[in-house]
């Protein structure tokens, strides 16, 4: 096995055989758009916009693979952690709150 394939094998979904959903460039993108800068990984707006991207791949992995329960797990638990930041923005900063929950099309 030579470097090229090995590399090609460690970026491949197990689950799947398709590339990783969540590469670098995706999250520099979200981080760019929701955050203050690509490489602000921690406001509240960069997190909740990565957890909706994840929310949205595991919904669609969780319709064609309906028994896969430890996947509906860390969907519950994705889904969670995102309620809890847009809690935290709803009290704190009602404005960022409204903006990135208009942003991402988020029911509420």
């Amino acid at each position: 096995m030579h470097a090229d394939s090995k590399t090609l094998s460690i970026h491949k979904n197990h689950l799947n055989n398709i590339g990783m959903y969540l590469t670098k460039e995706v999250k520099e993108e979200i981080f760019s758009k929701h955050g203050k800068t690509k490489s602000d990984t921690g406001s509240a707006e960069g997190q909740i916009a990565l957890f909706t991207h994840r929310i949205t791949h595991l919904t669609e992995h969780l319709k064609k693979n309906r028994k896969d329960y430890n996947t509906e797990r860390s969907l519950v638990k994705l889904v969670g952690k995102r309620r809890d930041l847009l809690d935290y923005l709803n009290k704190k900063h009602i404005m960022r709150y409204r903006a990135i929950v208009k942003e991402l099309g988020l029911r509420k």
